[in-house]
């Protein structure tokens, strides 16, 4: 069963061929590890982790990088303000290096919450630094790169296929940049490879242009390069990074080896809330946190994702994650009451027949709504014991725990029922809430999960359920 993915680098779904036999080096643009990451940029690595798994699943062996990008990006991605790993330092008080590690832990729970598997490689920008001062000069002598007072550039005019990925041509790219208030950048749209730094600024290292600090966009070119060679298989990422991160990602190492990074660049689409932007000020930008302590288990946040193509937008709702919990905990269910069924008549020519459509489904440009119907309807065809061999088999895309995983919500535990030192919390809770004192009450939330308790606030008062 051929596998093939649309690469947004040709505008087309193309059968995948790895560059060496049997092997995939594929590179994921990780987070930037300034705040909590919300349920939307988890999306974008259950995507790469089903990609990962669908090439494990027919045979590849995968080397997977992902970065951890720990300075260098700016509040714009057209290199204007402050780097956000600063701007967090001073609110919290604390290093970067301080919100970096705390951050990056955050998400690297959240992975294993999700059942995401580990990189082969996480690369931490700040540990690459001499790659990418390296790179940059490498630029400079090619003639793709200029320094200007307060950085160095890439020369977007030197690279006439700049706008590719995007389906943008150069001249409408200039035409349609917005006007800079940088007047030494010979084009509006030429980006930061590495910016000089003032005094003040926290984060910097020595440099042949003095004390400063690498662009975004060079880290993952420098450090993709590094692990995976001038061309690679597979690039991911959000849909966002398409126009300015990643266009900017394929000049910049083109330019230095003719190569364009990746074979097969893919995007994630977004993921809505409520039908519109997820957004600080709109007060809708959840975590893997928020959907536990609302009694969700963080697997159904996976499933979700999972009953729509990663090419489609997907809308988020409490209701539309109630049901996706709902089908989860049904489909175990089934699986799991199967293990110790008979195996019926014909059950074993039924079963082939769905793994051939499983497979056709994941090898069809990862079409997981498709894998998850066929799933379905094995739960309906009277396999008997067969039913859960294909589970325990599909799972290794799927990583729903289908074999193993709860079949039940959790009812709320009692106040009796909790240990001494629990209920205390819990009361010290509730009296921080009814002062309105938000700060006691989440940090006091934080202990009773990191003591494995969710707290769920409902009309009726507080709810504790076993972690």
């Amino acid at each position: 069963m051929r596998l093939q993915f649309y690469n947004t680098l040709a505008h087309q779904k193309e059968e995948f061929v790895p560059l060496r036999p049997n092997q995939v080096g594929m590179y994921t643009c990780g987070p930037t590890v300034y705040d909590y990451p919300s349920i939307g940029n988890m999306r974008a690595y259950v995507f790469a982790d089903t990609l990962r798994r669908v090439l494990e699943f027919n045979g590849y062996k995968v080397k997977m990088v992902m970065n951890i990008t720990d300075v260098g990006h700016l509040e714009s991605d057209g290199d204007e303000g402050e780097d956000k790993m600063a701007l967090t330092a001073q609110r919290e008080r604390k290093s970067p290096w301080e919100i970096a590690r705390f951050y990056a832990n955050v998400f690297l729970q959240d992975m294993e919450r999700l059942n995401i598997k580990k990189p082969s490689v996480l690369a931490w920008a700040t540990e690459h630094i001499a790659e990418m001062i390296a790179m940059v000069q490498e630029l400079l002598e090619r003639g793709y790169a200029y320094e200007t007072s307060d950085g160095i550039y890439f020369d977007i005019s030197k690279y006439p296929e700049y706008g590719r990925l995007a389906g943008q041509k150069l001249e409408d790219r200039l035409a349609g940049a917005r006007v800079e208030v940088n007047e030494e950048k010979r084009h509006p749209a030429d980006f930061a490879l590495w910016k000089k730094a003032p005094k003040e600024h926290i984060m910097q290292w020595p440099s042949p242009w003095g004390m400063g600090y690498p662009g975004w966009h060079i880290e993952c070119s420098a450090m993709g390069r590094k692990y995976l060679g001038d061309l690679f298989d597979i690039h991911t990422g959000g849909a966002d990074h398409i126009p300015v991160h990643h266009e900017n990602e394929i000049a910049q190492t083109a330019a230095c080896t003719g190569q364009p990074a990746a074979r097969y660049w893919m995007h994630n689409e977004f993921l809505l809330i409520d039908g519109g932007k997820m957004s600080k000020s709109l007060g809708n930008v959840y975590t893997i946190s928020d959907l536990m302590e609302r009694g969700f288990e963080p697997l159904s946040y996976r499933y979700f994702c999972h009953n729509a193509h990663y090419r489609r937008q997907l809308n988020f709702t409490w209701a539309a994650l109630e049901a996706a919990q709902k089908g989860l905990l049904s489909l175990r269910r089934l699986v799991q009451g199967s293990a110790k069924q008979p195996t019926g008549a014909g059950a074993a020519e039924r079963a082939a027949s769905f793994r051939e459509d499983f497979l056709a489904a994941i090898n069809d440009d990862l079409n997981l709504p498709k894998a998850i119907a066929v799933l379905w309807e094995a739960s309906k065809a009277n396999l008997g014991r067969e039913l859960y061999e294909l589970a325990r088999e599909w799972d290794q895309v799927l990583a729903l725990d289908l074999c193993t995983g709860a079949v039940e919500e959790d009812g709320p535990l009692a106040r009796e029922d909790l240990p001494p030192e629990v209920r205390a919390l819990v009361e010290e809770r509730d009296a921080a809430r009814a002062e309105k004192n938000w700060t006691k009450s989440d940090a006091l939330r934080q202990q009773l999960q990191e003591m494995g308790y969710v707290v769920k606030d409902t009309p009726q008062g507080t709810e504790i359920k076993r972690a």
